[in-house]
């Protein structure tokens, strides 16, 4: 064990347990993949059937400026470190192929202090059941970072029957724990659920942490067999895309329901949120013959160029654009916090680990932490966000905003250079003008914002 973990352990242990293991609330996370900006049916989205969560957000707070990251793998990092990817090198995408066909992809730093970490340590029950996509590589997957169970796939996405990764050549992708299970031709998201519930309806003498990272609405775009002829009225890419969410919906239903039947929803934190914006990747499907999964060359598997709802925002995953890094968020907890209520203030996906920890009466780590706790936010609709800024890196390109201005700044593939566009908010259509040749001086500004975090974070 390295000083870092033993100061941490040792510190932990002196504040752990301030409340008696039956007043610790359980906390259940469910984290969507690949959900749009305002794809729920209380978002705006009238077009979706979502009634799991949109009870949810009458029964909680819902946020209106929840940001998240632009794609998967930083925004699980900053989720369950409550810190800036870069800081645990999470600056690309990270292995999934435990077998190592892509060892040359990063892993997350297993020094990193994880909300799971810190909650099994003040004497919870911890598990993961779904997508994992933080690091393959043995000694950086969910076990080694405070997770007492692990059921799912430690990469970006696999099919829901063949459990394979697509891209590529393929690989096999489902795991119990640290052991590779077949269970070909069964639906993951019902099998994943299934472990969820299981879990659920174990006696314990502990609280249990739950996060449950569904792998929809992302590709393959394959509902439940109850939404396969569901939105037939509606157009393509979203009608195939709005079966997925209402599956995802459904399944999120079926865990909430549980809960209640065994007498812990008052007692128990409930995060939803999703993991970036929608998908609008439109590749040609397999690439060659003999993939792992079976599937023929040629078989489409994408996201039919994007079916999500964004409203006025533009952008999608990938993008640090806000239909590429706001995304839907809720909190439910109905023992301590206000329900039917909703919050404009900016938060951050960095801000869960904290206020988790402030609810169940437990001493944040001694970490540098980004996230703030959101109490105050929740509590008091006049209440300042504690950000100021916001920052999002990711390869060579980032994004700072500040007040309704964003600057973003992508590397040209072409001759390398960095191009700049400096948007706007409060424009009518906003972040469709770019301002960045006419104010140069808050150009200036922003990078100096951005070179002060990346000297920190220790990256270019």
């Amino acid at each position: 064990m390295n000083l870092r973990y033993l100061h941490f352990f040792v510190h932990l242990s002196l504040f752990a347990g301030s409340l008696s293991a039956k007043e610790l609330p359980n906390v259940v996370i469910f984290y969507t993949d690949d959900q749009g900006t305002l794809d729920l049916n209380c978002y705006g989205a009238n077009d979706l059937m979502t009634p799991n969560l949109d009870k949810l957000a009458e029964e909680g707070v819902r946020f209106t400026q929840a940001y998240a990251h632009t794609v998967c793998c930083p925004s699980r990092a900053a989720l369950l470190t409550g810190r800036h990817p870069q800081r645990g090198g999470v600056v690309s995408w990270q292995q999934g192929d435990r077998h190592g066909s892509d060892s040359s992809l990063g892993n997350m730093s297993a020094e990193e202090i994880t909300l799971a970490e810190v909650l099994k340590k003040a004497g919870y029950d911890t598990a993961l059941f779904g997508k994992w996509h933080l690091g393959a590589k043995l000694g950086h997957g969910p076990l080694d970072q405070g997770f007492d169970k692990f059921w799912g796939h430690l990469s970006g996405f696999i099919d829901n029957y063949r459990h394979s990764f697509l891209h590529g050549q393929g690989y096999h992708d489902l795991y119990d724990n640290d052991k590779e299970i077949f269970r070909r031709g069964e639906y993951f998201p019902e099998l994943l659920v299934e472990q969820a519930l299981e879990y659920v309806d174990e006696d314990r003498p502990k609280p249990f942490f739950m996060m449950v990272a569904f792998n929809l609405p992302h590709y393959p775009e394959q509902p439940l067999g109850k939404f396969v002829n569901a939105y037939d009225h509606l157009d393509m890419p979203r009608r195939s895309y709005a079966r997925v969410v209402s599956t995802v919906d459904d399944q999120i239903g079926r865990i909430i329901d549980r809960l209640d039947e065994r007498g812990l929803r008052e007692n128990t934190i409930i995060i939803y949120m999703s993991d970036n914006g929608h998908s609008t990747e439109d590749k040609a499907g397999i690439e060659v013959n003999n993939h792992v999964s079976g599937y023929p060359k040629g078989h489409y598997y994408s996201a039919n160029g994007g079916g999500g709802y964004t409203g006025k925002w533009i952008g999608h995953k990938g993008t640090f654009l806000e239909g590429g890094v706001r995304v839907p968020a809720i909190i439910s907890y109905p023992k301590k916090l206000p329900q039917g209520v909703v919050r404009d203030q900016i938060v951050t996906v960095m801000d869960w680990f904290p206020t988790v920890l402030e609810l169940a009466e437990i001493e944040t780590p001694d970490v540098h932490l980004d996230g703030s706790s959101m109490l105050q936010v929740i509590n008091e609709i006049s209440a300042p966000s504690a950000h100021e800024s916001l920052h999002f890196g990711w390869q060579d390109n980032w994004a700072v905003r500040e007040g309704d201005w964003k600057l973003i700044a992508k590397r040209d593939e072409a001759n390398g250079e960095m191009l700049y566009s400096l948007l706007n908010l409060s424009d009518e259509k906003p972040e469709v003008k770019n301002y960045a040749k006419m104010k140069s001086k808050m150009v200036a500004h922003f990078i100096k914002l951005h070179e002060k975090l990346a000297k920190e974070f220790d990256v270019k």
